[in-house]
């Protein structure tokens, strides 16, 4: 079990998806097809907050591998970030990271007014789904998990995405993911929050050469790579969810 555990973990690295960036042809490796970076869900808060604010202030629930190596601004949401600071240079952008590591949807469900206190997030990003998948939490309380928490965070006054599982050949060998991905997709659409489908998106990469997340022996670098993808095409993907025009913004100010 804990061969299997660390070679998980290690697949988790490879963390990630990617996007286009608004001027500029995207970095190799972060091409996504359109589909994969469109919702029909819309997040209204983060609108009117850059709007009307001129603020936008988002927290990432995520797990270990929402860093590449430690806090450093590596990982996907510090890169997501930098791009959004990049693309909407008006507006004051903060992104807070909190890590609960090894958690279920169900532990990190029961700890939400803990993670929110104080806080008064725009936009929070759950990311959600690997932890269960690798326990084998039974798919009918992941559901009831993610229903409370995403109905919780509507609640809190946040607008909500949520990511789903990481794709790495590895790791699809030893966990069945199929059932969680399926929940997170039903919740999002009774919710009518997007759904980042992270899974869909490594997985192109992998099947098209963008990156071979199978060979691991490149280490730190194509980690940081996927993860400044990642953040690149959240980027992108909160901007067109919120129905953002840049340039708008810009000619406004």
């Amino acid at each position: 079990m804990k061969a299997i555990a660390g070679l998980i973990a290690l697949a988790l690295l490879w963390s990630t998806v990617s996007a286009k960036a608004e001027d500029a042809p995207p970095p190799p490796g972060c091409e996504v097809p359109a589909n994969l970076l469109t919702t029909e869900s819309t997040l209204k808060k983060v609108a009117e907050a850059v709007k009307t604010e001129g603020r936008l202030d988002i927290m990432v629930i995520g797990s270990r591998s929402a860093t590449v190596v430690a806090a450093d601004g590596t990982g996907f949401p510090g890169r997501m970030e930098a791009a959004l600071r990049d693309k909407l240079p008006t507006i004051k952008v903060s992104v807070n990271l909190q890590l609960q590591i090894k958690k279920t949807a169900a532990d990190v469900s029961g700890s939400l007014a803990q993670i929110l206190d104080g806080k008064q997030p725009t936009l929070v990003i759950w990311q959600t789904g690997t932890v269960d998948a690798m326990r084998a939490v039974d798919p009918d309380d992941f559901r009831t998990a993610v229903d409370e928490g995403v109905a919780a965070l509507q609640k809190h006054g946040a607008d909500v995405v949520l990511m789903n599982l990481q794709y790495g050949p590895r790791m699809e060998t030893m966990i069945t993911t199929a059932p969680y991905l399926d929940v997170m997709r039903v919740v999002a659409q009774q919710y009518e929050v997007p759904l980042f489908d992270r899974f869909s998106i490594m997985h192109h990469w992998n099947e098209t050469g963008q990156f071979d997340l199978f060979n691991n022996s490149r280490g730190i670098e194509l980690a940081k790579r996927v993860h400044d993808c990642l953040g690149r095409a959240l980027a992108t993907f909160v901007i067109d969810a919120a129905h953002i025009k840049p340039a708008e913004l810009r000619t406004q100010q």
